[in-house]
């Protein structure tokens, strides 16, 4: 991988969404995943209103965490081909969280009991409670799905990630909100996330007392990877469940001393007539404004640094203006072909943006921004499915992403591409992830400490 790309990562915030590409761990034996199953995307219904496009589509890529979870741990693999050399086994902390709010869909919806969606959350829970692997409670990033054993990320990534570990909670606060019955299963499920949750360690992540939270640490490594969280990215989850924590939370001067900083969180310029508050020129990868935003609702949420909804909103129209006036000319982009975000490409995994642009659209990353430009992300899905459906639609859903410049169709799924499809649809649709988060006492305690206002943050 070229060094420059590597570099933006590393300014980004991407350092572990590229290294997938150069991971190099053991194959791990296990059976083959049932990814490749026969399914023909000829076949897909054509006649659909919209309503039944989005149940469609919706479900469809729900099924990569159903059908395709872990047979032991149910949590959700990485990805749905075999690659990298790191083997079959490979479950993905923060995908797993992706996961569990697109089973909470599926439950609300009636494509799956209730009583089998807590079940198979509880059986999550209870392998990340017996079996994983976790550091001062925090999990790492990769898991083996039947061992529980950590599963190195690069090489000095062994330990915990304190970012795919917010992903993970973001989606098990939810769970908790959601199943309240009073069944033994949702009593005990709520009961062990209450446990997971008061376990995390954040403010061991501050590395000493400092006012910044860090990545990573490991047992055999330490702090050695040295990767401050701070700047625009996809972490503001991190710092929000870090203050909200009923145990080891955050000050909120780690927020403002350590999130809120560098060259690269404010913003102000305008790109394609459209001011950007925050984060890099051009806004970077999509993806910084789904993966916190999955249970964070950002209607109207503030602070002293952003309006979150404009942030979003603007970094979606300007991706958006890029891809239309697609300076590069690549074929196949325009107002129905848009979106760049971190996918799979030719080239490996890379993290697309207006200025890392590889001729790839990914199409996580305008169906997930269905709440920020619901006209946009529709006309794409449209075109999507009714256009390209023979070459991108699978049993999972839209591949992981495609070019008609270089005629490149991926045949890979990831796990923290698809779980944002169903989820960002779900709170366009009906705002039930959005919903659940926020009426979190905990995480109305954490809002309130960091500043945050906004109709839906309790005084």
């Amino acid at each position: 991988m070229k060094k420059h790309c590597l570099l933006l990562a590393l300014l980004c915030g991407l350092l572990p969404g590229l290294l997938r590409a150069q991971q190099k761990s053991a194959p791990q034996k296990a059976p083959a995943p049932a990814a490749t199953a026969r399914f023909d995307p000829r076949q897909r219904p054509k006649n659909l209103t919209d309503e039944q496009l989005l149940d469609l589509v919706q479900r469809q890529t729900f099924r990569y965490f159903w059908d395709f979870g872990h047979p032991v741990s149910g949590m959700a693999r990485e990805r749905s081909n075999v690659a990298y050399d790191y083997g079959n086994e490979v479950v993905t902390t923060g995908g797993t969280g992706f996961g569990i709010m697109a089973i909470i869909v599926a439950a609300e919806r009636q494509w799956i009991a209730r009583e089998e969606a807590a079940a198979r959350i509880y059986k999550i829970v209870r392998f990340l409670e017996k079996k994983s692997d976790s550091f001062h409670g925090v999990f790492p990033h990769w898991l083996n799905g039947a061992t529980g054993k950590t599963i190195r990320f690069s090489q000095k990534d062994d330990g915990g990630d304190l970012v795919e570990t917010s992903f993970l909670f973001q989606g098990l606060i939810c769970a908790r909100q959601y199943f309240t019955g009073e069944s033994a299963t949702e009593r005990d499920l709520r009961n062990h996330i209450l446990w997971l949750w008061e376990g995390v360690e954040w403010n061991w992540h501050q590395q000493g007392g400092q006012n910044v939270l860090y990545w990573h640490w490991s047992p055999n490594n330490g702090w050695s990877m040295n990767h401050q969280i701070h700047g625009w990215n996809e972490c503001l989850i991190t710092y929000v469940l870090a203050a909200s924590a009923p145990k080891y939370a955050i000050d909120k001067k780690v927020y403002d001393q350590g999130w809120a900083t560098g060259d690269y969180f404010k913003n102000g310029k305008e790109f394609y007539q459209t001011k950007l508050p925050l984060g890099f020129d051009y806004g970077g990868p999509l993806f910084f404004s789904h993966y916190s935003f999955l249970g964070l609702d950002p209607r109207g949420l503030k602070d002293q640094y952003a309006d979150y909804w404009q942030q979003n909103q603007a970094h979606t129209r300007i991706n958006y203006a890029y891809c239309v006036q697609n300076p590069k000319q690549y074929k196949g982009y325009g107002p129905n072909s848009w979106g760049l975000t971190a996918s799979d490409s030719p080239k490996g995994y890379a993290a697309h943006s207006p200025t890392e642009d590889l001729g790839v659209i990914s199409p996580t990353a305008a169906l997930s921004a269905m709440p920020y430009a619901p006209k946009e992300s529709m006309a794409a899905l449209k075109h999507f499915y009714f256009d390209l459906g023979d070459k991108i639609w699978s049993q999972y859903g839209f591949v992981d992403g495609f070019s008609e410049h270089h005629n490149w169709y991926a045949k890979s799924h990831l796990a923290v591409d698809q779980g944002p499809i169903v989820v960002m649809i779900e709170n366009h649709r009906t705002g039930l992830l959005w919903r659940l988060f926020m009426s979190s006492p905990d995480v109305q305690r954490g809002l309130g400490k960091l500043g945050f206002e906004g109709a839906q943050v309790k005084k």
